[in-house]
């Protein structure tokens, strides 16, 4: 036998060392959220879950168990034929499921049956979970940020994708939570993930940078359209040193008509977004510019957008809740290209 069972916090801590981590639970179990590189291998899938749950209360648990008993079994066989024949002898594959471990551990049984090395999560996703929650603050104390600060439009996340380009540690919640971050900033055709499953790719995020170099990260809120930045996390950034990005602006609306050329494209989606600051700025306000919009005066919609409402609440947020941004270092490229994001980034990378 060399089935090894591992508590939540030693399975943090060991991760990178498994060949293939297996979710054993359903597909809608796993898209909610899994660990970090995990493989979804389901015992049972979503329809067998409520047919095997259903005999439960409609039957009897035996003929349930009977009844689920065979379905895994096939559905592990089936894995073992797809997934598992080729492996080595020296595969080590770790494996889970929700909490009890009876899907895992079915799964786990077959696989130590046959001769791999096989670990087993005990307490599954649910105690790894709560080990993860417990570990990002650990992981947020061990590292130093650099806060990107600027105006709405003033290419925040240009300049962190170029610094990422130029082997920097960035940190882009924006891109973890797909979305901009905004009260306009959804994403079309792109869902934010869950709670879960953002905070499972911050962790993931935070654990493989190195403490001894610099994390850069946008100035964000304490939500991400959504979903919300570990408290840890925002409670750092708040505290951490900032650079202040500036840009002309009518360098700004440009950046903004590139980078939501949806909104753009399609004027009806544009007004329908326009509706959700309608408690903040009235009707009035919010119908005169969708009359724009409809009119093809887009860039003008975006002018006054970002003078009367984006800035002012950026520059107040900034100022009440980022304690060093009055030392803010200010940067600016001399437009809003890729280009000059890209020298703005060796020039930050050279002074930091």
């Amino acid at each position: 036998m060399s089935l090894t069972i591992l508590n939540a916090a030693d399975v943090l801590a060991q991760l990178g060392s498994y060949d293939t981590i297996i979710d054993a639970r359903s597909e809608s179990e796993f898209a909610l959220d899994h660990l970090p590189g995990a493989v979804n291998w389901p015992t049972l899938n979503d329809e067998e879950r409520v047919l095997i749950g259903t005999m439960y209360v409609q039957v009897n648990q035996f003929e349930a168990k009977k009844r689920g008993a065979a379905i895994a079994a096939r559905n592990i066989a089936s894995h073992i034929e797809r997934h598992i024949i080729d492996k080595p002898r020296d595969w080590k594959p770790l494996a889970y499921c929700w909490r009890g471990g009876k899907r895992s551990g079915s799964l786990s049984l077959i696989l130590d049956q046959i001769g791999f090395r096989v670990t087993l999560v005990e307490g599954g996703y649910k105690a790894f979970r709560a080990a993860m929650l417990v570990d990002i603050p650990h992981q947020v104390a061990r590292l130093n940020f650099q806060v990107v600060c600027g105006t709405t439009g003033s290419g925040k996340t240009r300049l962190l994708q170029a610094l990422a380009a130029e082997g920097a540690q960035v940190l882009d919640l924006e891109d973890l939570a797909s979305h901009r971050s905004s009260v306009l900033g959804a994403i079309p055709g792109k869902p934010q993930p869950s709670q879960k499953r953002f905070d499972s790719l911050v962790w993931d995020s935070l654990r493989q940078y190195d403490p001894t170099r610099v994390v850069y990260v946008e100035s964000e809120s304490k939500k991400v359209g959504n979903v919300a930045i570990p408290t840890a996390l925002v409670d750092r950034m708040r505290a951490s040193p900032c650079l202040d990005l500036t840009l002309p602006m009518d360098e700004r609306v440009g950046l903004l008509m590139e980078d939501y050329d949806f909104f753009v494209k399609d004027a009806a989606l544009f007004c329908s977004r326009l509706d959700v600051l309608t408690e903040l700025r009235g009707k009035v306000v919010v119908n005169a510019w969708k009359e724009q919009v409809m009119a093809g005066q887009v860039r003008g919609v975006v002018h006054e957008l970002l003078t009367q409402h984006y800035d002012p609440v950026y520059l107040q947020s900034m100022q009440r809740n980022f304690v060093q941004y009055g030392l803010a270092r200010s940067i600016s490229p001399n437009d809003r290209s890729i280009q000059a994001m890209q020298q703005l980034a060796k020039q930050v990378l050279q002074y930091s």
